[in-house]
């Protein structure tokens, strides 16, 4: 008699994140008690983005979370459909939105980005995903590909991710954490770990993030969050050294929208506008077309010059 090799599934790279980010919902609100350079820079994201959608925009929130951010919109004026993997953190969410009687402002889906076509409740006005939830997603295009399902003609994206230059990140070399502090830089991404599980993160250049939306979406603005104050997990500088982290943050609010530095950072910002039948972009002297890279620092690669004209 032959012995039966038993064989057990390995758990998908979407449950294995859907289970860390639930382990971890209860501790990431507890996280953003009291830490005023989280405040700050959810505020910074919350201004950004009501530049672009005004009071009344249906929003599709992307990696929602808890509703940390969804309830700030709300309040704000906006109405959004907010959508994670993470059973556990939605659990939180919907318990925020009854306690706080916002479910005529908000409404929860389990769905992930990698299914937009699942998404109930569209077209939406605007797309939204904060504080690097995407940065989970190997590659970009195939989500692109997707949001005209769900977005409206002349509606928004807007994304904030977390680009491979963090300048208090590389900082650390001079501390001894060599491996830390260029995680970001590693090709193919670093390996997090989160409550006993592990998966994989990429960090995106927003050149290349441009490319990726291609010539139908057109870009409002690319802003650094967090390039000059710390990384979002300091929670202690801000309390401890307030003239400091003053100080840092008045020179950080003056850096951030400017070209090189809006690229880096824990985070950047970046707001396109989908409008279908755009014409791309031509070189003048060959007709091929092209994407111009809008940050040479963050993304290196040579770019062309070319005579240009845009063309049907």
């Amino acid at each position: 008699m032959t012995a039966r090799r038993r064989t057990f599934a390995e758990p998908s790279r979407h449950d294995v994140i859907a289970d860390a980010f639930s382990r971890t919902a209860q501790r990431y609100d507890a996280f953003a008690d009291d830490h005023p350079h989280l405040t700050r820079m959810r505020r910074k994201v919350y201004d950004h983005l009501l530049r672009f959608a005004g009071p009344g925009s249906k929003v599709l929130e992307l990696n929602a979370g808890t509703g940390t951010d969804a309830v700030a919109l709300a309040r704000r004026g906006l109405r959004i459909h907010a959508t994670d993997i993470a059973p556990g953190m939605l659990d939180r969410l919907r318990a925020k939105v009854d306690r706080l009687d916002l479910g005529d402002r908000i409404t929860v889906q389990e769905c992930s980005f990698e299914a937009l076509a699942e998404v109930t409740g569209g077209p939406y006005d605007a797309i939204f995903s904060n504080l690097g939830g995407l940065n989970c997603a190997r590659d970009l295009r195939p989500i692109i590909a997707a949001l005209p399902a769900v977005l409206r003609p002349g509606g928004t994206v807007t994304w904030v991710l977390m680009p491979p230059v963090c300048l208090w990140e590389l900082g650390l070399v001079f501390t001894g954490q060599f491996r830390l502090a260029v995680r970001r830089l590693r090709p193919g991404g670093t390996r997090a770990h989160l409550e006993g599980r592990f998966f994989d993160v990429h960090y995106f250049q927003p050149g290349r993030v441009v490319a990726a939306f291609g010539p139908q979406y057109e870009v409002l603005a690319i802003e650094g969050l967090s390039v000059i104050t710390p990384t979002a997990e300091s929670k202690g500088l801000a309390k401890r050294h307030p003239r400091v982290y003053a100080a840092l943050r008045w020179l950080d609010d003056r850096l951030a929208p400017r070209w090189p530095v809006r690229g880096w950072g824990d985070f950047y910002m970046i707001t396109v506008r989908y409008r279908p039948g755009l014409p791309p972009l031509r070189c003048g002297r060959c007709g091929c077309p092209f994407v111009l890279l809008l940050d040479a620092v963050a993304d290196p690669r040579p770019v062309p010059v070319p005579i240009l004209e845009v063309t049907a």
